[in-house]
């Protein structure tokens, strides 16, 4: 029997996943939202390009939480996007209302689902999601440090002219400008970066990676990046559904790990059937690890505002 994945949101997000999962035919699909007319049209127009791109999944579009029934995961995309000069954390207010409303639905509807969640400000809604749905910590999971760690290896593959698929490297902590990438686990085809960059180029190239979604924003002037979040969120499904004990980077309820207790931040984790089945504990530099603790803080300060 096939998987069903829920998608939460139909607008570029949302449907850009559903696109990527139908494409990979990982699970028959729901797109869900609040607009009328706008999930069923995509999930029609998905659906009829299956012929032609040879995906037969089942793929539809509603406004009514019972057919996302037995779903077996949940993407939520569904919030307000940031515009030029909103930061994230901008974001929380507005899309707290819209992920308590949206996972107590999907909790009821499907108990047994794990959670992929994608709206913004990512640790604090994914904490959200964690706490309404009372959900298991295992089922609950931040999408962010895949797509940051998708730029960092854009960006060093484009500095040092190299293929991308030759960069290695980790990206922790919050999802917004304290995120943390991690040059000491950072090589090229196994050679450390130190070897290849000198520090003050790594450095412009830190500061863009934690910049890089206000850089589409800003470039987009109305909306935000869907293309790379989608494949993010695609590879973990995957990693998920097929069970492949894959370690990416991803918000984790954190009981004590690298120090932080109480929160979803950005660290690397096994992900198989279960969910998150072990988050990987690494030794950090004391610059790395200062840096994942202050990261950490600015969540904290965001969890506290909503009280979860």
């Amino acid at each position: 029997m096939r998987k069903k994945v829920t998608v939460v949101g139909a607008g570029n997000v949302g449907a850009t996943v559903a696109h990527r999962l139908a494409d990979k035919q990982l699970a028959d699909i729901v797109l869900i939202d609040i607009l009328e007319g706008i999930p069923q049209g995509k999930g029609l127009d998905l659906l009829e390009s299956g012929p032609i791109e040879g995906y037969d999944v089942k793929i539809k579009g509603t406004n009514d939480y019972k057919d996302t029934a037995g779903s077996d995961l949940v993407v939520m995309t569904a919030g307000f996007p940031r515009k030029p000069g909103m930061s994230r954390d901008d974001l929380l207010k507005a899309n707290f209302d819209v992920v308590k409303s949206t996972i107590e639905q999907v909790a009821k509807h499907s108990p047994d689902c794990i959670l992929i969640v994608v709206t913004n400000p990512l640790d604090a809604m994914a904490q959200t999601a964690f706490k309404v749905s009372g959900f298991p910590k295992h089922r609950v999971i931040g999408m962010a440090g895949v797509l940051d760690t998708a730029r960092y290896r854009t960006f060093i593959a484009e500095a040092l002219n190299v293929s991308v698929k030759d960069i290695q490297g980790l990206v922790l902590g919050g999802h917004g400008d304290t995120m943390v990438p991690v040059p000491s686990y950072t090589t090229v085809a196994g050679i450390p970066i130190a070897q290849l960059m000198p520090k003050e180029q790594l450095d412009k190239i830190i500061a863009r990676t934690a910049k890089g979604g206000g850089e589409i924003v800003n470039l987009l002037k109305t909306g935000s990046a869907y293309y790379a979040p989608s494949a993010a969120v695609a590879e973990m499904v995957d990693a998920i559904f097929n069970d492949r004990k894959k370690v990416l980077p991803c918000a984790a309820y954190l009981e004590g790990e690298y120090g932080i207790r109480g929160l979803f931040v950005g660290v690397p984790c096994k992900l198989g059937a279960r969910g998150i089945e072990e988050i990987i504990q690494i030794k950090l530099t004391a610059e790395e690890q200062a840096a994942l603790e202050k990261s950490a803080a600015a969540v904290k300060e965001l969890v506290e505002i909503i009280g979860v």
